[in-house]
This record gives C-alpha cells, sequence and structure tokens, in this order.
C-alpha cells in the first residue's frame, strides 16, 4: 500500500484542491442582464440640478478569469448648478455573472477641483483588496487590504441587492450587505420597509421600499436619511432615491429605461 500512498495524495490534492478552489457562492439572478440602460433625473429641492446614467454593457466581460457584467454609473450636472459646482462623476463595476460581487472596481471623480482616480482589483480567493490611485501629482499608489467573504463594492451592491427575493421578507427585516469603500471594510444595514407606489417621471410604479442604515457621517442627515425604491417586479431596478442631507433634499427619479429583463410593472398594471 505504501507505493499507492504519494499517488493517493496527489489524487486527493487534485480532487479537493478543485473542490475548494472555487469558493466563491453562486446567486440567481432573473433580474438584470447585459445591455440594461437606466436613466435618472437628480433633484436638489426643486431645481433639476443632475444626471445620471447606470448601464450595463452589452457584452460580457472577463476578469481575473471570471465572466462579469460591466454595470457604469455615470453622472453629471447641468443647467445652473454646473456653473456652482461641475460634477463629472464616473462608477464603474465589473460583476461576477455568477456570485454578484466586484472583481474589478473603477473611479474617476471630478467634482469642482477636487480629483481621484482609482481602481480596485478584488481576489475573492485571498480575501484581498488591491487599490491603485493616482493622484494630481501623477504618482501612482499602490496598497493591499484585507476583506471580507462576498464584499461589495458601491454599485456592485445595489445589483446584489436586486437579487434578494422580497416575497418572503416582513416589514422590518434586516439584510447586512459586507462592502468595501474609501479603503475602508464596512457593513451597511439594509431594512425593508414593505411596498408602495411611487410617482417617478416614467410613471407611477409600485415598488419595494429599503431604508440602508447609513453610519454617522458628514453628508447625510441621520442613519435612515437615504430611502431607496426598486421597482416591485422581476427586475427590481432603482426607480427612485430619496436622501436627506445636512446642505437639503435630493432626489433621484427614473425618466427613461430599455433592455430590461422582464415588463416593468406601473402601478395600473
Amino acid at each position: 500500500m505504501k507505493k499507492f500512498f504519494p499517488a493517493l495524495v496527489i489524487l486527493s490534492l487534485i480532487l479537493f484542491g478543485f473542490a475548494t478552489k472555487d469558493r466563491m457562492r453562486q446567486l440567481p439572478n432573473d433580474s438584470f442582464g447585459t445591455g440594461e440602460v437606466l436613466k435618472y433625473k437628480v433633484h436638489y429641492g426643486p431645481i433639476t440640478a443632475a444626471e445620471a446614467v447606470i448601464d450595463v454593457s452589452p457584452t460580457i466581460h472577463r476578469v481575473n478569469d471570471r465572466p462579469c457584467y460591466k454595470a457604469t454609473v455615470y453622472g453629471k450636472t447641468n443647467g445652473s448648478f454646473d456653473l456652482f459646482l461641475r460634477i463629472r462623476d464616473t462608477w464603474q463595476s465589473y460583476i461576477d455573472t455568477a456570485a454578484i460581487v466586484p472583481q474589478r472596481s473603477f473611479r474617476n471623480i471630478e467634482e469642482g477641483k477636487y480629483r481621484k482616480r482609482e481602481t480596485v482589483d478584488f481576489d475573492h480567493y485571498s480575501n484581498k483588496a488591491h487599490v491603485e490611485k493616482q493622484k494630481k501629482s501623477k504618482k501612482v499608489e499602490k496598497k493591499s487590504y484585507k476583506i471580507t467573504d462576498n464584499v461589495q463594492d458601491i454599485v456592485s451592491g445595489f445589483y446584489y441587492l436586486r437579487t434578494l427575493n422580497y416575497d418572503k421578507m416582513q416589514v422590518g427585516d434586516k439584510t447586512t450587505v459586507q462592502g468595501f469603500f474609501d479603503e475602508e471594510n464596512f457593513n451597511m444595514e439594509v431594512e425593508y420597509r414593505g411596498r408602495e407606489v411611487v410617482s417617478t417621471k416614467a410613471g407611477d410604479i409600485r415598488a419595494i421600499k429599503l431604508v440602508p442604515r447609513m453610519p454617522k457621517n458628514e453628508m447625510f442627515n441621520g442613519e435612515n436619511s437615504i430611502v431607496v425604491y426598486l421597482s416591485d417586479d422581476k427586475n427590481k431596478i432603482p426607480v427612485m432615491i430619496k436622501a436627506e442631507m445636512f446642505v437639503g433634499s435630493v432626489k433621484v427619479n427614473l425618466y427613461e429605461y430599455k433592455n430590461l429583463k422582464n415588463k416593468l410593472m406601473f402601478a395600473k398594471n
């Protein structure tokens, strides 16, 4: 038996190695796919201050040898608000099609004179995030950080919320989203608040109401300062976001959409 031991060990390492190497979860996703485009107006009080577009590339990309959706959020101020504070922001996430976690994220922030350019590569096998930042001096800074299992970035976190089954939830139930942002790990607790009909520029839409608990910060007025409404159908697209900030109220309002995976359910349907 001894002469077969090395072969058995090698065979076991191969079999069990491959079985445990891919530790990434698999989540069912019937809510979104390639080619989806969502467009929003951003209102600051009575003023239409900005526009935002969230789209998923028509093609599947490969990052870290995994198939990914390429989701991009573009935001820009317009009109007179553009003269007050010019914003041109791009947030991007390569979201693993099976695990619904980011394999890579990218941010290019232009807000007034402030600039930030950052790329984060996520290694979900070793639980590390490799951050590369470009400063004003063009100098590139690289650091690595420990992350938790199935960690989300900001963009992928919204898509993850779209995969959840809210029909099985009771009002007050909470979901914890583990995230990584600005070189820090955080836990975001999201409370399910039931269903409502919301009036958007795209029409009156049946919606799922979610309230993420915000950590104490200098932007948002209280831990329940943000309310997110997802369409109450298989798509679960964000149709409205309301935020109470120290500088005033902000509302993000859906006005156009295309290439949804399922039919959008309006209140009259």
